[in-house]
């Protein structure tokens, strides 16, 4: 199998949540952190993850996934809807070796985040880090 992409994940695609299985044969290369220059934000059921001047080293998941993989994760994330975009993420090191030259990408929300909690360095349903956000 080829493996074209690495993607950050952060929510509900990590592993044991409820999406992981939409990751199902695709290959997991380890826990991995952004560096410090986005946040993530509580969106009810899913997180939000944006950049931000005041940001946070984001932790989540590396993964390697072929194209139909990465196909079946954009209509999940809802491009076409506006809902998130497929952007690359800057990633903090030590990265596996395989992946230091290789462009990572994440799902970054789009709507509004006004009045959304802060998650902190991490999304954990029902949890929240800090107070609501007032302005974007």
């Amino acid at each position: 199998m080829s493996y074209s992409h690495l993607i950050f994940v952060y929510g509900t695609l990590k592993r044991d949540l409820c999406r992981a299985h939409f990751l199902d044969g695709q290959q997991f290369l380890g826990e991995a952190r952004t560096l410090p220059i986005y946040r993530l934000f509580d969106c009810g059921d899913y997180p939000g993850l944006r950049p931000a001047s005041d940001g946070l080293s984001i932790l989540g998941e590396l993964w390697a996934v072929d194209l139909a993989c990465l196909a079946i994760l954009d209509r999940e994330e809802c491009l076409s809807a506006g809902l998130y975009a497929r952007q690359a993420i800057e990633m903090d090191f030590p990265l596996p070796e395989s992946v230091h030259e290789s462009r990572v990408e994440a799902y970054f929300y789009l709507p509004s985040v006004n009045g959304f909690a802060d998650c902190g360095d991490q999304w954990i349903k029902g949890r929240s880090a800090e107070k609501a956000i007032g302005n974007e």
